[in-house]
């Protein structure tokens, strides 16, 4: 579908009536941004060191509707800076609508964002995805004018996980093959809902990594409140269209205990985003039940990591043998003392007028009237 000629502006709504139809007039209701800075740097000084600032957030409230859908599951986002838009994915999985995109505009200061489009995803013969058969979670735009999106897909449905390329149009292109030990079959592969969440292509665009969200059934378990999980960051070759190495990355344990027994829990990788070819951000969110949400945001380098490719399952190894990815700790979004919602998707965006480079984080309400879609921005400073 092309672009919608009547913009609905929205903001941090508190209190206020929300255009819930198609046949209001837009709004606009923007916030400053406000808050206080919150920097992280590293003690060693040895290195020039990654800084970043809050700058402020927006809030869009469950249940606004724009093109006959509704605006929620926004699970990942990516910017276009030849056209100044942004194109964000809902995790819908056929359900509240047809698996979709949205464009958006973002303005920074004061911060507004506009829906100006949304777009369906079809098929290679042009047919829509039917409900359930498609998961949506990472989102990736290439200088070809094309989108890498990833599905979790479903293994209480048989629905295997998948990495394709579609139009900006949303039509399928093609499809990247997805090595057999992520496949969930014969006791081993990837958990429900755990897969690949994250989707980020290197500034040459020759490399496109995901990751899982929670170790593989063969590699170890789901993260936990003793330890983390173990994860797989797979690294494609998009000269050949094929996975070529796999690193292993350590999450940190579950951060908040439940209030009660066998309260729900669980601690993951939800996005990754390349800076350089080899260096990533890597954003981590843990959820408790009835305790609330954890998101700590990582510098990640690659850089003498062991290629474990090979390696069938992390269980059958000797794990001090094994390099892992180095991470960092570049900021814990608790120190921001706002409230945080499910943090999935991370986009930079244009650079500021001070030269720093814009960083904009997503969540996804899960269509949960108690939820809202919450963007978060930021500056920030990235040195070797």
């Amino acid at each position: 579908m092309g672009f919608c000629k009547n913009h609905y502006r929205l903001g941090v709504i508190f209190g206020l009536s929300c255009c819930l139809g198609m046949g209001c007039q837009p709004q606009t209701i923007s916030e400053t941004f406000n808050g206080p800075a919150t920097s992280l740097t590293s003690n060693s000084a040895s290195v020039i060191t990654s800084s970043i600032e809050y700058l402020g957030e927006l809030k869009i409230p469950t249940g606004f509707i724009f093109q006959d859908t509704q605006i929620g599951g926004l699970s990942g986002i990516t910017y276009d800076s030849q056209q100044n838009l942004y194109y964000a994915l809902s995790d819908d999985r056929g359900i509240q609508g047809p698996a979709r995109f949205y464009t958006l505009e973002i303005e920074l200061n004061p911060l507004v964002v506009t829906p100006i489009g949304v777009t369906p995803l079809v098929d290679q013969n042009s047919r829509p995805f039917p409900p359930y058969s498609v998961d949506p979670e990472g989102i990736a735009l290439t200088r070809r004018d094309t989108l890498f999106i990833s599905s979790e897909g479903d293994v209480e449905r048989d629905i295997q996980p998948f990495i394709k390329e579609f139009s900006l149009e949303g039509k399928e292109l093609q499809s990247l093959p997805i090595p057999d030990k992520f496949r969930a079959e014969n006791g081993q592969g990837i958990r429900n809902n755990l897969a690949f969440e994250s989707l980020t292509l290197s500034p040459s665009e020759q490399f496109l990594y995901t990751a899982t969200e929670s170790a593989l059934v063969q590699d170890g378990e789901p993260a936990n409140l003793e330890s983390g999980t173990p994860i797989r960051i797979l690294q494609y070759d998009l000269i050949t269209g094929q996975p070529v190495q796999e690193f292993y990355y350590l999450t940190e344990r579950v951060l908040a205990e439940p209030n009660y027994p066998d309260g729900f829990m669980v601690h993951g990788l939800v996005e990754l985003l390349a800076w350089d070819e080899t260096r990533l951000l890597s954003l981590e969110r843990g959820f408790t039940e009835d305790v609330g949400t954890t998101v700590l945001l990582y510098e990640v380098s690659l850089e003498g990591a062991t290629d474990i490719q090979q390696i069938k399952s992390l269980k059958d190894v000797d794990i001090q043998n094994i390099q892992p990815a180095k991470k960092r700790l570049l900021l814990d979004l608790e120190t921001l003392e706002i409230p945080l919602d499910n943090l999935e998707g991370m986009t930079f965006g244009p650079q500021l007028a001070d030269g720093r480079r814009s960083l904009i984080l997503v969540s996804d309400n899960n269509f949960n009237p108690l939820q809202v879609t919450q963007f978060l921005v930021f500056a920030i400073t990235l040195e070797e």
